[in-house]
């Protein structure tokens, strides 16, 4: 098993960016709590980071498993770096790891576009169907947010009576939990949430001198 402590770049990126105060739980389990003055200090540094970290150590971050690649995807979707949006496309059609999808489908949010709706698109109409791992809850509220701001309507398709996603839930959620409505008003505004935190915490950053 590939091991980052025994290559220095990728090691240097793991212990900068990801593993510091256990960074990578708290991005799997945001929102984040009640401490308001903790999740201050959290988004101060996503920010301040998003802006530090380089595209090699980006890419470094992306190859690697999923602690690190969910790391890299809140980094690249805080900052917008537009140069990783084809990579995080691909790692999320590829399906390979668990939890790292959360955050590339946050990252296509903050992308805003046509263009990573219809990846989300490409990704629901792939996995929906299948129950067994995946982060279609996420891609589901982060296509609703992208329909809202595009004034498009994706979504639709994988909803009603002939739709995928009810039957998704049925199989994932408890009963109490798999409304199809009321889930994908919450999935929604998990990820009106994270962007609107990401905008407040880089319109925070102190000018470029």
């Amino acid at each position: 098993m590939r091991n980052h402590r025994h290559e220095p770049a990728l090691n240097a990126a793991v212990e900068t960016y990801v593993t510091p105060g256990r960074r990578y739980l708290k991005l799997n389990h945001t929102p984040f709590g009640s401490d308001q003055a903790e999740n201050r200090n959290i988004g101060r540094t996503l920010a301040e980071d998003s802006v530090r970290i380089t595209d090699e150590e980006l890419e470094l971050l992306f190859g690697y498993e999923w602690r690190a690649q969910l790391t890299a995807s809140w980094l690249v979707a805080f900052a917008r770096r537009e140069a990783h949006r084809e990579r995080i496309g691909e790692l999320l059609l590829a399906n390979e790891r668990i939890y790292a999808g959360r955050g590339y489908c946050f990252a296509l949010a903050r992308f805003a576009t046509e263009e990573h709706a219809r990846l989300l698109v490409d990704y629901l109409r792939a996995f929906l169907p299948h129950t067994d791992r995946g982060e279609q809850d996420a891609a589901m509220g982060a296509l609703t947010y992208l329909d809202g701001l595009l004034g498009t309507t994706h979504a639709a398709q994988f909803l009603g009576e002939n739709g995928a996603w009810a039957p998704w839930l049925r199989e994932r959620f408890p009963p109490q939990r798999a409304d199809e409505w009321a889930a994908l008003d919450h999935f929604h505004d998990v990820i009106a949430a994270r962007c609107a935190f990401a905008d407040e915490c880089m319109k925070a950053l102190p000018p470029e001198r």
